[in-house]
């Protein structure tokens, strides 16, 4: 190879990967950042509040909804879990950070979503928890956002489903809807889309 080839070689080779390492490192300006945590470090997730009213007579509308104690202590840590793992708004124990979000539990319902093959019984149940939400920016003394009906879910199958499926409890899903709903809430918080 002559000398004036070795060079022109090089000096391709040069420019590729130059070419490669801006392309690179500039990306396409996709970010896992949250762009509120530049304007926000802390927030204070207050308990939720259970509105639930457990007193309505059953009708074919609320047939399905139930009842679980504590519920909102369950969707109050998970948030707060959720945000800690998230590591992009720190949790705190005051009012006086920078946001505060607060929310109430509104829904908890199981609906079927599948039957066996003679439609006598449920194969299939999903369970939903539904939140109003409101995210307030204490510096500016106003809404950021606020939900209504903000929900999370999951499903469990019963011991009427087909052999081959996992099955897990009631009580598993419910704490995968949980899980759900604050992973949700977290997104809505942190993704400024």
């Amino acid at each position: 190879m002559n000398k004036a080839a070795f060079l022109k070689r090089s000096l391709l080779s040069l420019v590729t990967s130059c070419f490669l390492l801006v392309t690179f490192f500039s990306g396409c300006g996709y970010t896992t950042r949250s762009l509120v945590s530049t304007k926000f470090r802390t927030i204070y997730i207050k308990p939720f509040v259970n509105k639930i009213d457990i007193t309505q007579e059953i009708d074919t509308g609320n047939k399905y909804k139930i009842y679980r104690p504590a519920l909102e202590t369950e969707i109050t840590r998970g948030t707060i879990n959720k945000f800690l793992f998230d590591g992009n708004l720190k949790p705190v124990n005051s009012e006086s950070s920078d946001v505060v979000l607060s929310g109430e539990l509104v829904d908890f319902r199981r609906e079927p979503v599948r039957w066996t093959s003679d439609n006598n019984e449920v194969e299939e149940y999903r369970v939903l928890v539904a939140v109003n939400l409101e995210l307030w920016d204490n510096r500016e003394k106003k809404v950021v956002w606020q939900e209504n009906s903000f929900t999370g879910d999951s499903t469990y199958y019963t011991s009427f489903a087909p052999g081959n499926v996992v099955r897990k409890s009631e009580n598993t899903a419910v704490t995968d809807a949980v899980t759900d709903l604050a992973r949700r809430i977290v997104e809505r918080t942190v993704e400024e889309w």
